[in-house]
């Protein structure tokens, strides 16, 4: 392990020595004192169910087939923060940070972590609202998140897979093959007309600064901001049958195109629906289909709609490939520079990893954010 990857791994774990709670395994936290009841009120009221039901709504269902989470802690605003007083104006709070995240099954544990980690860092975590989409399994997964954050600002959308089933081709790794990997780029049609900016996070990471600082990013006049890589071999992305069409290779004209991940991105929705680009991404996913010009999933679409116009944000807001590559997902160090979130994007996920005995040495840096409670533990 590099010296600087380790001194890294140090100062994280004694930031955690410092916290007001355990975050050991089996280690459970009590909500705040008095802070229950307006909760209930607030989630009985959305769900349109008595007090009591909403509380054993959100109780963890071991027969689902999800995994279970021990109960997260209260995080609270602090004195500097403003916040709408009504629930029912928490969509279009101007003061919200919104986050939009996928959930399913298969991710719902890395999920989980993400959002455990922009709570504890932001110093305003009643501000963020995190809009989820589905596409299946919505209640159950509901209920997992009410069970494991009962005090979290979110709602969830359904995810109409028929968007897209039919544009899917195939790609390097099958994970990125999933319909919902695809959601992000519907976004804008989703979410309500009155959240005009969203902050888009994948599933595979933690976030270990103020995600307020990643929400102020001045876009200016671009509709998108990332981390861009201006480094890294762009033609790669793209098969020869992209860039032996004369028509399709002057994508690029005129631009200085650089990749960046789709992970992590800060995105301007009004520009977006303003500009219909769901319809000009989903052009570029009807040529695939019938040309195969790229190979993984649905991040070319957005290179090819968005390179060269990209507002860029700061690299230490995605330390990405922390999973390794997309076929044998080995360890890696970290990126240089600071670091505001970590990314496993890649095969290797810390997770399993973890489970497996095999982790990497970042992978220790994810797992105090892990609130899942193996099957040992709930079997007393």
């Amino acid at each position: 392990m590099e010296r600087r990857t380790f001194l890294f791994i140090f100062a994280v774990y004694l930031s955690f020595l410092q916290q007001d709670w355990p975050l050991v395994c089996g280690a459970r936290t009590m909500p705040v004192p008095g802070s229950r009841n307006a909760a209930e009120a607030q989630f009985a009221d959305t769900l349109k169910l008595p007090g009591v039901l909403a509380d054993r709504f959100r109780r963890p269902l071991k027969s689902s087939g999800l995994p279970v989470f021990q109960e997260a802690p209260a995080f609270r605003n602090g004195d500097e923060c403003k916040r709408s007083v009504f629930a029912t104006a928490e969509l279009c709070d101007p003061n919200a940070v919104h986050i939009a995240m996928t959930l399913d099954v298969a991710y719902l544990r890395g999920s989980v972590a993400g959002i455990l980690s922009v709570l504890q860092h932001t110093a305003c975590p009643e501000n963020v609202v995190f809009d989820f989409l589905v596409s299946n399994r919505q209640e159950e997964l509901k209920a997992s998140i009410l069970a494991t954050f009962p005090y979290l600002r979110f709602r969830m959308y359904d995810f109409d897979v028929d968007l897209v089933q039919d544009k899917i081709s195939s790609s390097i790794r099958q994970a990125l093959d999933q319909p919902l990997n695809y959601a992000r780029s519907y976004l804008a049609d989703i979410l309500p007309a009155c959240v005009q900016r969203v902050i888009y996070l994948d599933s595979d990471l933690i976030v270990v600064d103020d995600i307020a600082k990643l929400w102020a990013t001045d876009l200016e006049s671009r509709v998108l901001g990332a981390p861009e890589y201006c480094k890294a071999n762009f033609t790669k992305y793209f098969t020869d049958n992209f860039w032996w069409d004369p028509a399709l290779s002057k994508t690029f004209e005129g631009k200085k195109p650089c990749y960046f991940n789709t992970g992590v991105m800060v995105i301007d929705l009004e520009k977006w629906r303003a500009g219909e680009f769901t319809r000009k991404i989903e052009i570029w996913m009807d040529i695939h289909k019938e040309r195969r010009i790229y190979e993984l999933g649905s991040l070319p679409p957005f290179l090819l709609v968005f390179a060269g116009l990209v507002k860029q944000v700061d690299h230490r807001w995605n330390q990405h490939g922390l999973g390794g590559d997309n076929l044998q997902g080995l360890c890696r160090d970290l990126h240089p520079g600071p670091v505001s979130l970590l990314h496993w994007s890649g095969k290797g996920k810390p997770w399993l990893r973890l489970d497996a005995k095999r982790a990497c040495p970042l992978d220790t840096l994810w797992a105090p954010y892990d609130l899942y409670l193996p099957t040992y533990f709930l079997n007393g």
